[in-house]
């Protein structure tokens, strides 16, 4: 750690800093106009019935339209903006279960003075092709002062695809989960650590060139994904970098990075962009072993989509609706806001994409599951939340049918920035919350969490026993956070599935042994690789227990996978927040116990 004012290393144990101190609280051309000082971009489509579905027949649903009153348009011109970005941020941020859903967008150009403080459920984006084409002589900045100081709720909010120049050297993203940084160019330092070096539990960076040195500071984790650092400062617990130009050397345990030099497959979020006055979405093509930015010569490879080409849907819009969408042959463009779902959105087609902006939240209804892909080529599933309803679904989100086994190696799906979450913002409840069946599948970036606070929150009052099942072969998971679910967080069945980086913490609410007891086992283990399985890996690997209702259960381990030579992990790690419960071993009967009320991590380098 250096000698700046900064922390111990040993954070504060998480249930502290999360439960008890907030408790229940809370290709037709589209143009763009912008009425005043920040005012929506109303978009209205020049064909508004154009177009034919798959058949040749006519469109009963438009393509393009209007973005909708929640979505901010900036151009260099417009009047006020500051104004604009502090009225937003006034209202998100201390809205952590609110309903406002916000995308700010700054058309390509050179904004200066601007501090773009960041509430919750805001994105923030430049609409170039590439960061550098929009950009900000100032900051956007995450910060912790609604929570004392304290940035380990600092949930649900991005950037992505602009450059900036902060104007004291210093860009401020102080996040936890669901937070990425994407596409970003910052043209100085990135600092990681809210005002006043309190604690923080972030965090993902993918695409992304910071000049400078990132200084994490007291976050006790983090995931960044090809990009370029000019230095990084320190680790906490968990530090993973893949495809990192800059990245510290591997060193686990001591200090603790794990570091691939390349990612094995990757594929960069799409991306809503201005191509002249004409909105489209790019869509990045997808790189094996990649090291470093996809931007790196100013313009990204990949293919693009006319706007025309989606249906730009509204949180009015019906489930119906938007399968009739989708069976048009449209792909969906969500919108900011809350879509109550009463049946399945089912996408059937190859390379559709479903994006979504200024997190666009699904609720399903009545228990029905939020969204179905069928077993077919290069589904893009990307930026929208999943809220679990009150009346429990069997799963909420499912990539590929069960028994889907089509080779999807050439064109994966790819689910990027989804989030799924159960309960907090009312009563919800799922079995399973996110299911992944097709091969090849690639989930870049996503938090499953079942809530520890906010509004219907219990050991069965949000119940949800499992929190991503993969069955698929061949899956790869970049960037991995889920969060105390009642049984395992994380259970694998596919055969050669691969993760880089998890954080999880299991449930803190289980009233006693027995509500965790798994057989003969105490607990159920954080991460869970079938019996059958033969070949798996993961590097970077943290599992945490806080069991603040009773913190005498013994959870036997935070790692269970069969022990072969072809299941392998890389650095591993088991913490006990406070004394709050402990872990026997870290990984099947391997590891030291967690020692008494030390909050510090027992760690496995290699297993096995």
């Amino acid at each position: 750690m250096p000698s700046s004012p900064t922390p111990s290393p040993t954070p504060e144990p998480s249930g502290v800093r999360r439960r008890s101190l907030l408790g229940a609280a809370a290709a037709a051309p589209v143009l763009a106009s912008l009425a005043g000082a920040g005012s929506a971009a109303a978009a209205p489509a020049t064909t508004a019935s154009a177009g034919a579905g798959p058949a040749g027949s006519p469109r009963a649903l438009p393509g393009g339209g209007d973005l909708g009153p929640n979505v901010i348009v900036f151009d260099p011109s417009t009047a006020n903006i500051q104004g604009r970005l502090d009225e937003i941020f006034k209202q998100q941020e201390s809205a952590q279960f609110g309903t406002g859903r916000y995308a700010l967008l700054f058309k390509p150009g050179t904004y200066s003075g601007l501090n773009a403080q960041l509430g919750f459920y805001t994105s923030i984006a430049g609409l170039g092709l590439s960061p550098d084409d929009t950009t900000i002589n100032g900051d956007v900045t995450v910060d912790a002062g609604w929570f004392d100081g304290n940035a380990t709720q600092n949930f649900w909010r991005s950037a992505e695809n602009l450059a900036l120049v902060p104007v004291s050297g210093t860009n401020r993203w102080a996040v936890s989960q669901a937070a990425p940084f994407r596409r970003m160019h910052v043209r100085g330092g990135l600092n990681l650590a809210p005002d006043g070096y309190g604690w923080a539990s972030g965090g993902y960076i993918a695409d992304s060139r910071i000049d400078g040195t990132v200084g994490p500071y007291s976050q006790q984790q983090w995931y960044t994904r090809d990009s370029s650092v000019g230095g990084w400062l320190n680790a906490v617990w968990n530090m993973v970098f893949s495809g990192v130009e800059g990245a510290p050397a591997q060193s686990f345990p001591e200090p603790p990075y794990t570091t691939l030099e390349t990612t094995p497959v990757s594929r960069e979020k799409p991306f809503l962009y201005l191509d002249g006055a004409e909105y489209r979405v790019f869509l990045p093509e997808k790189r094996t072993d990649a090291r470093g930015v996809s931007w790196g010569n100013g313009t990204p490879r990949g293919t693009s989509l006319p706007l025309t080409q989606f249906y730009v849907a509204k949180p009015a819009d019906s489930a119906a609706t938007l399968n009739q969408a989708l069976e048009e042959g449209l792909h969906l463009l969500l919108t900011p806001g809350i879509y109550h779902l009463d049946r399945t959105v089912e996408v059937n087609r190859a390379g559709t994409v479903v994006l979504g902006l200024g997190y666009a939240t699904l609720i399903p209804e009545g228990g029905v599951t939020a969204l179905k892909v069928a077993d077919v080529d290069g589904v893009r599933l990307a930026g929208f939340l999943v809220d679990a309803g009150p009346v429990n679904s069997a799963t909420l989100l499912e990539v590929g049918p069960e028994g889907a086994s089509a080779d999807h190696s050439a064109n994966p799906t790819t689910v990027q920035d989804v989030f799924v979450r159960i309960g907090g913002a009312g009563p919800g409840k799922a079995t399973t919350s996110l299911v992944v069946n097709s091969r090849h599948t690639i989930v870049d970036h996503t938090w499953v969490w079942r809530a520890d606070h906010g509004d219907g929150v219990g050991w069965e009052t949000n119940r949800a026993d499992y929190g991503v099942v993969v069955n698929g072969d061949d899956v790869l998971i970049t960037g991995l956070f889920v969060e105390h679910f009642n049984k395992y967080d994380v259970q694998w069945n596919g055969e050669r599935g691969r993760t880089v980086f998890f954080q999880n913490e299991k449930a803190y609410d289980a009233p006693d042994q027995a509500a965790i007891q798994n057989g003969s086992v105490k607990g159920y283990a954080a991460y869970k690789v079938g019996d059958d399985v033969a070949e798996h890996e993961g590097w970077g690997l943290g599992s945490y227990c806080y069991y603040n209702v009773n913190p005498s259960i013994v959870q036997h381990h935070g790692f269970a996978a069969p022990n072969r030579s072809g299941v392998r992990f890389h650095g591993l790690l088991v913490v006990s927040l406070g004394g709050n419960g402990q872990y026997e071993c870290v990984i099947n009967d391997t590891g030291s116990p967690t020692s008494g009320t030390d909050t510090v991590p027992s760690k496995v380098v290699q297993y096995p």
